[in-house]
């Protein structure tokens, strides 16, 4: 059974991560971290093993576990700058960390716009690293009508850089 974690930083777009964990497929084992700014009320449906983010010494916190990949989305500046640092703080911070170290897929979802020149060189630190920067952008060949369009198409092409298949979006043709 595949393991990914789901992150979510920064409480604008929190939705987005929640809504993308909602729509994995039941035979992935999901595994969620909030931070403090993007605590809100989960579904009690969904099929998740939620982590406390300050407890860094958790069971996604060790390579030794085995998570398969991570995305954390939205992604804050302040999160993207710990982990292009090095600095593990937290548990969506430690976990990214042991993706880095474990040579495991790591998708970030940076949200702010426009981004400085410090986030960029973040990301472009990061990106030498392979670490995937995806930010939450929409294509308009695909043609969405609604914000859930635009958001499943979104959620679509994460889940492509994940390897899970999907038909939440119109492909090119």
């Amino acid at each position: 059974m595949k393991k990914i974690i789901i992150a979510t930083s920064g409480a604008s777009g929190v939705n987005i991560g929640v809504k993308m964990l909602k729509l994995l497929p039941k035979e992935i084992e999901k595994h969620f971290i909030m931070s403090q700014n993007s605590q809100i009320v989960l579904d009690k449906e969904l099929s998740v093993i939620e982590h406390d983010n300050q407890d860094i010494s958790a069971s996604i916190a060790s390579g030794s576990f085995g998570v398969d990949a991570m995305i954390i989305a939205p992604c804050s500046m302040n999160t993207l700058a710990k982990i292009a640092s090095g600095i593990s703080d937290n548990l969506v911070t430690r976990s990214a960390a042991v993706m880095i170290k474990e040579q495991k897929k790591l998708i970030l979802a940076p949200r702010e716009m426009p981004f400085s020149a410090i986030a960029l060189e973040n990301m472009q630190k990061l990106a030498a690293l392979g670490i995937i920067i995806a930010p939450p952008l929409m294509a308009y060949y695909s043609e969405q009508q609604t914000l859930d369009d635009m958001e499943n198409f979104i959620i679509g092409k994460w889940f492509d850089l994940l390897g899970i298949q999907n038909d939440l979006y119109k492909r090119w043709e």
